[in-house]
């Protein structure tokens, strides 16, 4: 087969949630059939580093789609054309974008926050994707999405028959994993002068209830049961200053800290030397930060909401993610009882075995071989 894939996500030393499904998953599936070609339809220069294998054809497009109005020249003109000129048999969308029907197809639909938080999103993006997705999941043979919380919502929101809709969880990076105690003590040494500290991962987006978590962390502070910090690791979605504000009229913010986007190294060495993860979300589609931490034998605090128990079972503690004082009440409980810390990183031991972009990879090219029959 000829399969052509959009990885306009796969940007090097810039890649977050989707651009790691398609990195790790294509990484994958392209190794392991090379008597299929692929061909990689970039939007910008590529790295060599994401030309897999010798059955990995790149492609660059003239323009960059960072735009609606170029997503629309890209999926409706640039690549049909592509498809075409290249005979392909399949194309493969990682992000949700998709092209006409005349060309088979399957897409990734990750989960739908644009549909349950529209508000978050400029306005020109909002537009594009009421118009567009529901087309895009017509047009499309197959969908995979990232949890049955997820496929159960698109099936929902665009009346799809939920049968065309493959579940491929996410996976986690091998990098992430248990930490001796004296790397433990140097990183708290490097970021909080030795001080134990929860971590957040995610962008700043409104959606990822920062608001409330830093609210919930002045009023953990308030009860004086621990001297833990806060760490943000992440960057503004869409321009958003929503950290920048709420974070000055902290009454101790000198506990709280931004430490930017780092690398999976370098991510890895911070969630590994955490008290626990915080991850408070009003939406997840899946929660890769969650499998993340239990990889590192770190404990997680997420939502009770969305697909976050789906990925986190009985290995997390839940917070009700629009109450400040829940979480306030789920920072203290991690921070002052050590057994259940031990007991959470035991379940998360057990839970993380769901989870691996082996397993990401083998569930995606079955699907793909379905929409092949």
């Amino acid at each position: 087969m000829k399969i052509a894939v959009n990885t306009k996500l796969l940007l090097k030393d810039r890649l977050e949630g989707i651009g790691w499904f398609e990195y790790e998953t294509l990484s994958r599936i392209t190794r392991a059939h090379p008597e299929h070609q692929f061909y990689f339809i970039f939007d910008r220069p590529y790295h060599e580093s994401f030309i897999f294998s010798d059955n990995v054809h790149p492609i660059r497009t003239f323009l960059p789609s960072r735009h609606p109005l170029l997503w629309y020249l890209r999926f409706h003109h640039i690549i049909p054309q592509i498809l075409k000129k290249h005979k392909i048999d399949l194309f493969f969308s990682p992000d949700g974008y998709n092209v006409p029907p005349e060309h088979k197809s399957i897409i990734a639909l990750h989960d739908l926050n644009y549909v349950h938080f529209p508000e978050n999103l400029p306005p020109l993006a909002r537009k594009y994707y009421k118009v567009f997705l529901p087309q895009y999941t017509k047009n499309a043979q197959r969908i995979v999405t990232v949890s049955e919380y997820s496929r159960h919502d698109i099936a929902q929101t665009y009346g799809v028959d939920i049968s065309k809709i493959d579940v491929v969880y996410n996976g986690s990076s091998d990098v992430f994993k248990p930490l001796p105690d004296t790397v433990k003590e140097n990183i708290r040494k490097q970021y909080t002068n030795g001080k134990e500290y929860f971590v957040y991962v995610g962008a700043m987006n409104p959606r990822k209830n920062l608001k409330r978590l830093l609210s919930a962390f002045d009023k953990f502070c308030d009860k004086g049961v621990s001297d833990a910090h806060l760490l943000i690791a992440g960057v503004p979605m869409f321009r958003s200053s929503f950290y920048q504000i709420n974070h000055d009229s902290l009454r101790y913010k000198d506990r709280v800290s931004a430490v930017g986007r780092l690398n999976r190294d370098e991510l890895s060495q911070l969630v590994g030397a955490s008290l626990s993860l915080v991850l408070p979300s009003t939406f997840e589609g899946f929660g890769i930060p969650i499998i993340e931490a239990m990889n590192c034998d770190v404990p997680v605090i997420t939502s009770n909401i969305t697909a976050m128990p789906e990925v986190a079972g009985d290995a997390a503690i839940y917070a009700d993610p629009y109450s400040v004082e829940s979480i306030t009440n789920a920072l203290v409980k991690m921070a002052t009882e050590p057994q259940t810390r031990a007991d959470l990183i035991r379940k998360g031991r057990l839970q993380r075995e769901m989870f691996s972009w082996d397993k990401t990879a083998a569930a995606l090219w079955h699907s793909i071989e379905k929409c092949m029959e």
